[in-house]
């Protein structure tokens, strides 16, 4: 029977693969072979190497200062990364270089901060925080030329609570307790009022605010940010530890959002209720949950963050979000959150955004001009060379992880850190020179070799996945060795295949070797290169599914060839396609609605912007066979460990029996 993607069902969401296995063919690259790689030019930076200055932040974060270069020479004779790929060694200058960089920054912090653990409590310091006698704010603006902090506590008068800055640019401010109470109650709005460089006054959101809402009632009003401080009886108490961390991750992609059946928000607590034991029957051992930043525009699908320690307010509050992932652990599931610093929202009003007011780039939390800036993404983009910078997200990070007890992260949009250029109209076809040169941004190479370097010191069970389009090498390696030091990485490759199978070819026209290719396609030394794809499904299709889908009556050829492609297609790339799996949300049963936010071009409409998880129970449709397929799929790994197994042979490519 003849099938095109009209006919097959399918979301295909995919696929992780892990950093230390040695278990493909060992002489396979992406896209290029060791003989035909180009010969190079000799790395070099895209600025000279300057003696460091002094700057109004606390230290300019980068020191390259050549006198430094032949004390180091030691540390990077060996660098191992060579001894598992010899073709990078023609690289060797860029990885010096590279490393070099990492040593020096992590010895600038250990001198002036006392370690890497230390500098990421910068939430213990910075924001609003409880200390003896009062409440101590802290926010680093040096822009501003005078600052006051203001909120329901004072009625918005800053009259009597003006802040003074110190010479890192650091403006701070105590509260003292009144009548033994916190001055500034729990829960109630804060804001930080600053005037700058042309005299205006302007009101912004703390940027280290761990809560952040909004006035429903109010249609596109801006967020308020919120002082998060409940008493010791309403602070929820974690019960349980965290679970071991698994031989190969079976991981379940969720939005909490977008998780009900019903057209709305769904909450941590309906989620942890609800959902969570779903994926628990379903054999996954991982939950890595998206949307967790606040971001003001829903829509966003979570992207353009406003509020980094902020959990998302639609959902409930911080104690909510504690509750659910103190469930999945009760449940045996690990829990990873999507994270994102490959930029921030360009709101000025409730976003990190609105402390740039035309500063230099050593005084921002961005970059000015054009390199400040995603042209696809209209967000703004970090500098990473700035110390601040450094603290804000490396101390984000440490937040999240012993604040709420996640057991690590998914970094998104990595490939827009790790190039100039992020990205945009490039076709990586695995030449190394397109890893190793001008277009590497290094600073952003070296914020993130500090931070997996601060995960797996502070948690050394994490597991840390990199969201990386470009299969960078040695992404996925450990700093010591020269890598970026990520645990895996996500394979783009492989739903972009299935993708174009789907749409353009009848299945009785798919190659074996293009598939085998795909799916066994990448370093021997590290998991490559996939993501995960949001399901396809035509309008009519879908219509016609949900009419023909009764398991009482004999499908028509057309549905029955649909749920076993499907079926297949799951199951190949899970015991195939790397060292891990990941699904999202509603693709163990072939969820047959499309993701559409509420916004204004549908009406702000919620009803595409839910996962009908009750057509897995309603017992006369046949997603329930699909469910079962999942699940007795990931009960298999279970029970074999084939996703951990070093050994991957694959004997012939038959493309007459399609074998």
């Amino acid at each position: 029977i003849q099938t095109s993607l009209s006919v097959s069902l399918l979301t295909v969401k995919l696929l992780l693969q892990a950093s230390r296995t040695r278990r493909c063919l060992a002489t396979e690259h992406v896209g290029v072979s060791q003989k035909v790689l180009k010969q190079h030019k000799v790395f070099t930076p895209r600025v000279s190497p300057q003696k460091r200055v002094e700057h109004s932040s606390a230290i300019y974060a980068v020191l390259t200062d050549d006198s430094s270069t032949t004390t180091f020479e030691e540390e990077t004779k060996n660098i191992g990364l060579f001894s598992v790929d010899p073709a990078l060694e023609q690289y060797k200058d860029h990885f010096k270089y590279r490393l070099k960089r990492y040593a020096e920054q992590k010895k600038l912090i250990e001198e002036y901060e006392g370690s890497l653990e230390e500098f990421a409590k910068g939430y213990l310091k910075f924001g609003l925080n409880r200390e003896e006698g009062g409440i101590v704010y802290r926010e680093w603006a040096p822009a501003a030329q005078e600052a006051q902090l203001i909120g329901d506590f004072n009625g918005w008068d800053g009259s009597n609570h003006r802040m003074q800055k110190n010479h890192f640019g650091v403006w701070n401010i105590k509260i003292p307790d009144f009548d033994r109470k916190p001055a500034i109650p729990h829960n109630s709005r804060v804001k930080f009022r600053f005037k700058h460089g042309n005299g205006v006054w302007v009101d912004r959101i703390p940027a280290w605010i761990r809560y952040a809402t909004v006035d429903s009632t109010r249609f596109a009003a801006p967020y308020d940010g919120v002082h998060w401080d409940p008493p010791l009886s309403e602070r929820y108490q974690f019960k349980y530890p965290r679970p071991p961390k698994p031989k190969a991750s079976r991981i379940y992609e969720a939005h909490v959002g977008m998780s009900s059946s019903e057209p709305w928000v769904n909450s941590y607590r309906e989620f942890a209720d609800v959902v969570l034991p779903r994926i628990k029957e379903n054999n996954y051992n991982t939950v890595q949950l998206m949307a967790v930043m606040e971001h003001s525009y829903y829509a966003s699908f979570r992207y353009h963050v406003t509020n980094f320690f902020a959990v998302s307010s639609r959902s409930g509050t911080p104690e909510d979000l504690k509750c659910l992932i103190d469930k999945a652990h009760s449940l045996g599931l690990q829990v990873l959150m999507d994270v994102v610093h490959s930029h921030a929202s360009n709101n000025v009003t409730d976003g990190l955004n609105g402390f740039d007011v035309g500063q230099s780039s050593q005084d921002s939390y961005f970059h000015t001009g054009d390199r400040g800036y995603h042209n696809l993404w209209d967000s703004r983009l970090f500098n990473f060379a700035n110390w601040e910078v450094l603290r804000f997200l490396l101390s984000n990070l440490r937040w999240w992880i012993e604040e709420f007890n996640f057991d690590g992260f998914r970094f998104d949009g990595v490939t827009s850190m790790l190039y100039h250029h992020h990205g945009i109209n490039t076709a990586f076809t695995g030449d190394y020179n397109e890893y190793f040169g001008e277009a590497t941004d290094v600073d952003a190479v070296v914020y993130l070799m500090l931070a997996n370097c601060l995960i797996h010191r502070i948690l050394p069970d994490a597991t840390v996945v990199a969201e990386d389009v470009s299969g960078m090498p040695g992404l996925s390696l450990p700093v010591s060795e020269g890598g970026v030091g990520f645990d895996y990485r996500l394979a783009m490759a492989i739903p972009d295949k299935w993708i174009d199978y789907l749409r353009n070819k009848h299945d009785e026209e798919w190659s074996m070797k293009e598939i085998s290719w795909t799916l066994t396609n990448r370093r021997y030394s590290e998991a490559i290169v996939g993501d995960k794809t949001i399901a396809f499904l035509p309008p009519s299709w879908i219509k016609r599914c949900i009419q023909e889908c009764l398991a009482f009556e004999d499908a028509s050829p057309v549905i029955e060839h649909g749920i076993a492609l499907h079926k297949m297609i799951h199951f190949i790339t899970m015991a195939w396609g790397g060292e891990g799996y990941l699904s999202f949300m509603g693709n163990e049963f072939g969820h047959p609605e499309w993701i559409d936010f509420p916004r204004e071009g549908n009406g702000w409409s919620y009803e595409k912007c839910k996962r009908q998880c009750e057509l897995v129970d309603t017992d006369h449709l046949r997603y329930k066979f699909m469910n079962a397929s999942d699940r007795a799929m990931n009960e298999l790994d279970k029970k074999f460990s084939f996703l951990a197994s070093t050994t991957q042979i694959v004997s012939s490519t038959n493309e007459e029996d399609k074998l």
